[in-house]
């Protein structure tokens, strides 16, 4: 079951595995154990509100999020901040789920801004210029590889170059990415509301993907990355893994290690090189600038394009 569909079909199991690989709070670290343990009871209250009401985490709004809330309150004893932290945990889910484009609109975000939300904005995780080259050289493909490996540094080179979400990157088919060619690309999809479009590839990653087709053993399956476990695509686990041990190989260690910070990572790149928002934003799916400007805020003068 791939992401989306576990959100729709499955939302308690798919929100469990996001707070074990993915979702960060205001500082941009990981949960605790014992605060993502609380959080899933949270997540499975406000699931049982919604069933209720015959929605779901694709569709509830803001009457939805505020009739759980008025119930909150009056389960609550005065002065405590339950409804608070509901709120930040349905907002962090809502852009969560707009980012996969499961959803479109954030019923969470005008009570954020009504209440003291903490750094409802962290800064974006990225690899600073330097990194962000040694991760490149580290995806080429050595003669001394084994398949996995191949794989690995193939994932991370796409990933790297290409900036699409974990979501667009285990819909791809081999037929969507044309490698050894005048003008290599990865042809994304339409997904949920993010649009579909085309990507350049650079070099560093179409290197690593022809490498990775001429050792693929199975070519029968539709999957440019299929599972080693079975039917599918790669899972959400191992390319969070992937990822991780790659940034760990080049001795980066983040708040964040998962496939956002290649794709922050991606997009800085575009802007140092002189891309606009609108560019850089198109080329990320994204209908939105919110993202390119936050990225731009963090370049200095003396930055210098990769």
């Amino acid at each position: 079951m791939d992401t989306r569909h576990e959100w729709l079909d499955a939302p308690t199991s798919a929100f469990r595995r996001w707070q074990e690989t993915e979702a960060t709070g205001a500082d941009s670290r990981r949960f605790a154990p014992r605060s993502a343990k609380q959080h899933a009871a949270m997540f499975a209250r406000f699931m049982r509100h919604l069933q209720h009401h015959g929605v779901t985490v694709a569709s509830f709004g803001d009457e939805h999020l505020g009739s759980f809330l008025a119930d909150v309150s009056r389960r609550s004893a005065p002065g405590t901040t339950t409804g608070l932290r509901y709120i930040k945990l349905v907002d962090r889910m809502s852009r969560h789920l707009i980012e996969l484009g499961i959803r479109s609109s954030n019923p969470a975000a005008g009570l954020v801004l009504a209440t003291t939300w903490p750094d409802s904005e962290p800064a974006p995780v990225f690899l600073d210029v330097d990194a962000d080259r040694r991760l490149q050289l580290h995806v080429q493909p050595r003669a001394t590889d084994a398949p996995l490996q191949v794989r690995d540094r193939a994932v991370v080179a796409l990933l790297l170059g290409s900036g699409i979400t974990a979501a667009e990157f285990r819909t791809l088919t081999m037929a969507q990415v044309l490698v050894s060619a005048p003008r290599p690309h990865v042809d994304v999809e339409e997904c949920g509301i993010r649009p579909g479009r085309r990507i350049p590839l650079p070099e560093y990653a179409d290197v690593a993907l022809q490498a990775w087709l001429r050792a693929a053993v199975d070519r029968s399956g539709v999957h440019l990355f299929p599972s080693p476990r079975g039917p599918g695509a790669l899972q959400p686990v191992a390319l969070w893994t992937i990822v991780r041990t790659a940034l760990d190989a080049i001795g980066v260690r983040l708040p964040d290690m998962s496939p956002r910070v290649l794709r922050n990572t991606y997009a800085r790149r575009l802007l140092l090189g002189g891309r606009s928002n609108e560019e850089v934003s198109r080329m990320l799916g994204l209908a939105s600038h919110r993202t390119a400007v936050r990225l731009r805020a963090t370049i200095q003068s003396r930055s210098v394009p990769t």
